[in-house]
């Protein structure tokens, strides 16, 4: 009789209880790395290729979108252009969360789906505030090679259409990681 059993592997790490359990044993002696990403997120709300979408409304009498709340699934992309080498997804939420200004919070994992990285997650959360050039994110956690991951994204908008609302972001991270 021959039993198949199947590991979960992330890009040839081991995410079974007991190798996370040894990896934790190990933490001791692993020495931290830092790693730097530069890429860019596509956020389409309207048009075709639809990556994001509206799952509450606002209240029309308060302005800014406040209390709107959006599901994404954005490529993130080498390049700014949408043909550009995929390397992962955005996953999450952004809701409108301010009622003076245009300011969202953050809730996402970027998941690389390709390269070194492939099969590992970053863990962002952070004030989006549209006015600002530059908006810090905090990379609060990871799986795979980024386990226990933290660090900077730092984000700005590369180019915003005010007719369709959609977006390209330009990420900016710095991820210090075992």
């Amino acid at each position: 009789m021959v039993v198949m059993i199947a590991m979960p592997m992330v890009h040839g790490i081991d995410e079974s209880p007991e190798a996370v359990e040894k990896w934790f044993k190990e933490l001791g002696q692993m020495k931290e790395k830092v790693t730097k990403f530069h890429f860019y997120l596509h956020d389409t709300v309207n048009g075709t290729g639809i990556t994001s979408v509206i799952v509450a409304q606002p209240n029309p009498k308060l302005p800014n979108q406040f209390g709107q709340i959006n599901v994404l699934d954005d490529p993130l992309t080498i390049g700014p252009g949408l043909n550009s080498t995929i390397l992962g997804r955005a996953q999450g939420i952004y809701l409108g969360a301010a009622l003076p200004e245009v300011d969202f919070l953050i809730s996402w994992s970027f998941v690389f789906t390709s390269g070194e990285y492939n099969g590992s997650t970053l863990s962002v959360l952070g004030r989006d505030s549209q006015p600002q050039k530059y908006r810090e994110l905090s990379i609060v956690g990871g799986s795979g090679v980024f386990r226990l991951a933290r660090g900077i994204a730092t984000a700005q908008t590369y180019s915003f259409n005010t007719a369709t609302l959609n977006a390209v972001i330009e990420i900016h991270a710095i991820v210090i990681h075992y």
